[in-house]
């Protein structure tokens, strides 16, 4: 295969929002501890999130004050500051808005070298964000001119960087997006035993004007196992074993 194996590790309420008041309840504290060993346990070199979930875990809304005057244009060519690290997390930021400070982050043990970034940006991202990826030593791909194409860039993930396994760990867009172009292989879902109830968050699988062929996907059970406090872990691939 010429991209890795990707899998769709998700924690969602009983009607599948994956943001909500359900996540501040003390009974979600367990499960939210289960998804976390569940993703180590997949021992995968990467994962993957869009702009908003690495926002709001991970840079903090930062917000970069960046100028413009004096920097030379920047060819759209993809940018390799490491391309032997031991993990990687990858972040899905088409316009260049992450307010990164550091080149490395760690998702759940505060260890000494953490996953080396690599942002996946479309062309039009401005030349002083280019800039100021290369000062901190921060990887990009780029995956279009206007407009992500995954297939491309999950190809780029393996032959750039050899990663063979990939969680995909939202948010819904970002899922959606995968999930139409035929990319998620295995999904990973946490089921926390609340109902959440809210109309407006956000599911496992949101869709956009830009998915304009969107169609149902099939997913074939693998293993079921239930947590305690009437939780479930449900494991689905998206093609069914010979």
């Amino acid at each position: 295969m010429d991209r890795p194996y990707i899998i769709c590790h998700m924690l969602t309420s009983l009607d599948g929002k994956i943001i909500g008041d359900f996540l501040n309840e003390d009974r979600t504290a367990y499960f939210i501890q289960a998804y976390e060993e569940i993703d180590e346990r997949y021992e995968c070199k990467a994962w993957m999130c869009g702009r908003i979930t690495m926002e709001e875990h991970f840079t903090q809304g930062n917000t970069l004050e960046l100028k413009s005057e004096d920097i030379l244009a920047i060819p759209r060519m993809d940018y390799v500051a490491q391309k032997t690290a031991k993990s990687y997390a990858v972040a899905v930021d088409p316009s260049g808005k992450l307010g990164w400070t550091t080149n490395s982050i760690s998702k759940v043990n505060d260890d000494q070298t953490g996953d080396h970034i690599i942002e996946v940006l479309t062309e039009q991202v401005p030349d002083a964000y280019l800039n100021h990826l290369r000062q901190l030593g921060i990887s990009y791909i780029f995956g279009g001119k206007d407009k992500l194409d995954f297939n491309l860039v999950v190809k780029k993930l393996k032959s750039v960087f050899s990663i063979d396994e990939l969680l995909l760990e939202g948010g819904g867009f970002v899922n959606g997006s995968l999930l139409s172009q035929g990319l998620i292989d295995e999904l990973s879902l946490i089921l926390v035993p609340i109902a959440d109830g809210a109309s407006k968050s956000v599911t496992l699988f949101e869709t956009g004007a830009y998915l304009q062929n969107s169609q149902p996907v099939n997913f074939f059970l693998k293993s079921i196992e239930k947590l305690d406090d009437d939780g479930l872990w449900i494991r689905y691939l998206t093609k069914k074993s010979n």
